[in-house]
This record gives structure tokens, sequence and C-alpha cells, in this order.
């Protein structure tokens, strides 16, 4: 009889009344208080609210049940289906969702409710999955700013595919502390190639300074990657790299002069199959006669050997004596060491290593003139 009284009452009251109404009947079912018989009533009538023609009656229900795990589910899954403005009010915030649910809502709705998906407090790795592959630019934002939101590799990869070239999506992208080694070097090969594809940049710099700019500054950025990267990321690094193309002689010999080994340790034990420890092993004991046949397996050139034999024997040198050194002096050193081992080397591919090495040492010369201006100031 309470339910036909209530059901009478709002056909006839104003909207504004009827909103203030649902309001309190929704606050009354979360009430502990309240007995089951009295719940299952208040259901009922909420469940008719969902047919109220005002969208103020509908989004009083959704902003009083749309956070709370008590809320009917049957109430929210409609509620998510209604206008824009409503279906934020629990696609943002409810906990009865499923997974599943989350993410075929966002594969298929407008942009919207993709915000309201990615602005969860978690957002787990399957919806971010769905977010990525099929979420507008705003809700791809909204996604990459939650903190709560978990990103597998994979989705982290398909947001630069797909936005890559926006640079706000790619300086949210940088700003992910969880953002994969292999993914921030795709996007950072993605700037180069699109600084060096400018018809500007190239009006006024020749074709090939204007490519070995290029191909420096992404080899540069691509090693202080992999410098900051955990050593159990670097065999993803090294995949990437190599199926791109990118993994070449010079970028191994620079990362050794950079003195991260480890990165070329795991690109060695990728190219050659050999298991990663072992490589390490030789690397690091200096058995040249075996890191020359290891050298081979993995397909790298010859004339290239020496340099990372002069390389490395200067790396563990340095590393022997135990005093400290500034990356300008540790660079330096270790470039002089392979060029002196070219001195009477001839082969183009040789100098072409060597003239790699010399703008290596100038970049770190500035990059050191440059710290050291910062500490002065």
């Amino acid at each position: 009889m309470i339910l036909q009284d209530f059901v009478q009452w709002m056909e006839l009251a104003p909207a504004i009344q009827r909103a203030a109404a649902v309001r309190t009947i929704s606050l009354a079912y979360l009430d502990p208080d309240v007995d089951a018989e009295a719940r299952s009533v208040i259901e009922a009538a909420l469940t008719i609210t969902l047919d109220d023609p005002a969208i103020e009656v509908r989004a009083a229900v959704a902003d009083i049940l749309g956070a709370s795990p008590k809320a009917p589910r049957h109430i929210i899954i409609s509620l998510a289906s209604d206008v824009n403005d409503i279906a934020v009010l629990v696609l943002a915030r409810s906990p009865v969702f499923i997974d599943s649910e989350l993410a075929e809502i966002a594969a298929n709705t407008g942009s919207h409710m993709q915000i309201a998906i990615a602005h969860r407090r978690i957002v787990s790795s399957a919806v971010s999955a769905a977010l990525a592959e099929a979420g507008e630019k705003a809700a791809i934002g909204a996604l990459l700013d939650n903190g709560g939101a978990t990103i597998a590799r994979m989705s982290f990869r398909r947001i630069a595919e797909r936005f890559g070239g926006d640079s706000e999506i790619r300086e949210a992208l940088f700003g992910r502390p969880d953002l994969p080694p292999d993914v921030r070097q795709l996007l950072v090969r993605a700037v180069g190639d699109a600084l060096g594809a400018m018809p500007m940049a190239r009006a006024w710099v020749p074709e090939g300074r204007a490519r070995n700019f290029t191909r420096d500054a992404c080899d540069r950025a691509t090693v202080a990657i992999a410098a900051e990267s955990q050593t159990e990321d670097l065999p993803a690094l090294v995949e990437h790299l190599r199926a791109t193309e990118q993994l070449t002689t010079a970028l191994l010999l620079r990362a050794v002069c950079a003195g991260n080994v480890a990165f070329f340790e795991s690109a060695l034990a990728a190219l050659s199959r050999i298991p990663e420890q072992r490589i390490a092993h030789l690397v690091r004991a200096g058995r040249a006669g075996a890191l020359r046949a290891v050298y081979a397996k993995a397909g790298l050139p010859q004339v290239a050997f020496e340099a990372f034999a002069a390389a490395l024997d200067t790396w563990r040198r340095l590393a022997s004596d135990g005093e400290p050194k500034d990356r300008y002096r540790f660079t330096m050193e270790m470039v002089e060491a392979v060029l002196t081992r070219y001195a009477d080397i001839t082969d183009g591919e040789a100098n072409e290593l060597a003239a790699m090495l010399r703008r290596f040492a100038a970049d770190q010369a500035r990059d050191a003139a440059r710290d050291a201006a910062r500490t002065a100031a």
C-alpha cells in the first residue's frame, strides 16, 4: 500500500519535489537500521523511478547510490545506460561493476563514459586495455593521469601507437613512472622521425647532417633510457630495438662507451641466443677469445670487435681502479681507448664508427659543461 501511494504521488508531484523524495528514500535504503522488508519496498520504489522523465530525479538516485557497494545491481546497470550526465555518476564510482562490464562499456561508448571509467579510483589492467584500444584522446589522457590505473606493457604500446604523435598524450606517457623502456624509446624515435621530416629543418640543415643529428639524438636518448631501466626490463627494450632495426653497432658501442655494459650484455645475449648470465661472465672476465666467438655468433661486424674490446678493457680497468670519475672524464677515456685502437684502420665502417664516437665525446663534453654551470648556479 505504501508503494502504491508513492507511485501515485510521483505521478502528480513537481520534478523538484520528486527528486528530493527520491534522494531521501535512497539514503534510507543505505541505512543499516532499516529492516529487510522496508528495504525491499524502497528498492521497488527506486526501480520505478528509473522510468521517471525528469533527469534530476534519476540523477538523485545515481548521486546517492552511485558510490555504494550496497546499491541494487539492476539499478546501477540501468543508470549506466542513461544519459551521459547520469551514467558518469555511476561509471566513475560504483564498485558494483565487474571488470568485464567496464571493459565492454569502455569499448562501445563515447568519450564522456570512457572518461568516467578512466577516472575510477582503481582501474584494472583489463579495463585499461579496453581504453587503450578504443578510448578517445580525452579518455586516454584521463587514464594516464590516474595514478590508480594499472596499465600493461602492451596497453602502453597501443596508446603510443595510436596517440604517439599527439604532444599532450606523449607528455602524459613520459610522465608515467611505470612506462616501459621500450615504449619510451618508441616515443623518442617517433619524435626524432617527426623532427627529421620537418620541411623547415630540412631546409636549414643539409640532408646528411640532419640524418646524423637525428640518429645521434635518438641513440643518445636510447642509451639514457637503457641506463635508467631495471635489469629485468632490458630484454624487452633490446627486442623492441631489434624488431625496429635500431639495434645497431653504433648504438651498442655508444652504450658501452657510456658505461652501460649491462645493455650490451643483454643485446649480445639476444642476438647470439646465449644465456645472458654466460655472456656477462665472458664480458666481465675479459676472455677475449670466447667473447670474439660470441660476438661473431651475434652477427655483429668483425671490423668493430676491436672497438668493443678496447672499450671493455678500459671499462674493466676503470672499475678496478676504484677512483671515481665524472661522466665526462669516464667517457673520454673510453672513447680515446677505442680511437687509439682504430688509429691505423681505414675501413669505411670503422671510420664511420670513429666519427660517431667523436660526436659522442663532444656531446658528453657539452653535457658536462652544462652540469658544471648548473652546479655553480
